[in-house]
């Protein structure tokens, strides 16, 4: 089958390469040329673990291809994907504006018959929109599909081969068909392809995403009630995690979720809500929880020092908002370092990937170090911010010897509260 991609960012990139992995053609569409002509001599522009074998080796096959023009990057194309940014608004809504000019353009370039196939996140209605928008110019038939993905940064890879399930929005017979073939080699085990209207499937996305939310957020308050309690979170987590009904993921306790898709569509859904005059309480309880969990280990901080971080000098290990990727959107370690700044502290830093990213987004206010243990000369104090495997494991004596405050404050719960007694450390972790 011949396919395009229009935009290659994080699920762009990914959806176009794992395609063309099952033998389809892929054109992958961008406006900026610059990440176009790294594409086209074979460098990656994301970080994705297993990502970079399938897009050497379909580039080198010649089945993967890019492009900055649209007219070219569709023509001939059965099954045209829009992946483009639905950044939010200052209200929180979805911005469709990338979408919907893309959509557009569609219009008077297409030549045959196409399945458009919105793989964005977008609000329920959308496809209604860029129907309407191809509508006003077209001159051949199509059909518009809700197709949400579900990609977790880091098995981002696994989770498009070997999906759970695939959610497919349409009520045209002729679409349908083509879905089905085209995503046909990736549910040979059995896993649902699941059909339903375009307005369910939108919704569908923004529920998952909102629910784990909630589920990582109702964790965090049971932390935070912990604490005040004499209680463990962990054993909390446990107690409850073999209930079936509940089960074992999204259950730890941290400094809040961060990336691109839980704050962007808790927002979202929280704003189509209002839009439609539905008050949706948990939602806006869960975001604001979520932004005041991030800064939660500032308390213990400015606590130990007698509220004077003037002149301190603290050390940050992880960057990113999960392990294995480099997506620093909405990253918890983005607000601690700013709260640090604004205390009067000197921040030094290290993670394996996120840095240049961070560095594109505020610059020389704190030391990049190439490692963690560097992070640690004359520093204070010691903050995690991302469970990266490479600090579960530290040479504590290293840490004790180099920190002028045997102070660790974990955000992510690397270690166990007995072990940093005997290790001889201030220890401040959430819920235990």
């Amino acid at each position: 089958m011949k396919i395009a991609v229009v935009g290659t960012g994080y699920v762009g990139l990914v959806t176009g390469t794992c395609f063309a992995e099952t033998g389809n053609h892929v054109t992958c569409v961008d406006i900026d040329e610059k990440k176009v002509n790294k594409l086209q001599q074979g460098i990656i522009t994301i970080y994705e673990p297993g990502l970079e074998v399938l897009f050497e080796r379909n580039i080198r096959q010649k089945r993967l291809e890019f492009t900055t023009s649209l007219k070219e990057g569709i023509k001939g194309a059965d099954v045209i994907f829009l992946a483009l940014p639905t950044p939010p608004g200052e209200d929180g809504s979805a911005d469709l504006k990338y979408i919907l000019k893309v959509a557009d353009d569609l219009g008077s370039i297409l030549e045959q018959y196409a399945v458009i196939v919105d793989k964005s996140t977008v609000p329920v209605g959308t496809a209604e929109k860029v129907t309407q928008a191809i509508s006003k110019n077209a001159k051949v038939e199509f059909d518009v599909v809700s197709n949400p993905e579900f990609l977790r940064e880091g098995v981002a890879v696994d989770d498009f081969m070997k999906p759970d399930r695939v959610v497919i929005g349409t009520e045209s017979v002729k679409a349908k068909k083509i879905m089905e073939t085209l995503y046909a080699p990736l549910v040979r085990q059995g896993n649902p392809v699941i059909f339903m209207d375009e307005k369910s499937a939108e919704l569908t996305k923004y529920a998952a995403n909102s629910f784990l939310a909630t589920k990582i957020t109702f964790m965090n308050e049971i932390a935070n009630l912990c604490e005040r309690l004499g209680a463990n979170v962990d054993m909390v987590r446990k107690g409850i995690g073999t209930d079936t009904r509940i089960g074992k993921r999204f259950l730890f306790a941290g400094i809040g979720y961060g990336g691109s898709c839980f704050p962007k569509d808790v927002q979202a859904l929280a704003k189509s809500s209002k839009d439609v005059n539905y008050d949706f309480k948990i939602l806006e309880s869960v975001m604001a929880v979520n932004t005041r969990q991030k800064t939660r280990l500032i308390d213990h901080l400015k606590g130990y020092f007698k509220n004077e971080l003037e002149g301190k000098t603290i050390a940050m290990w992880g960057l990113a908002f999960k392990p294995y990727t480099d997506d620093i959107r909405e990253a918890p370690a983005l607000y601690n370092i700013n709260a640090l700044l604004e205390l009067g502290a000197k921040v030094r830093v290290y993670d394996p990937e996120a840095m240049e990213n961070v560095k594109e987004v505020i610059g020389d206010k704190v030391t990049y170090c190439e490692d963690e243990y560097e992070t640690l000369e004359g520093t204070d104090a010691l903050m995690i911010m991302t469970e990266w495997p490479v600090f579960r494991t530290p040479e504590f004596k290293i840490i004790k010897e180099k920190l002028s405050s045997p102070l660790i404050l974990d955000g992510r719960n690397l270690y166990e509260p007995e072990q940093m007694k005997e290790e001889g450390f201030t220890y401040f972790s959430i819920g235990r």
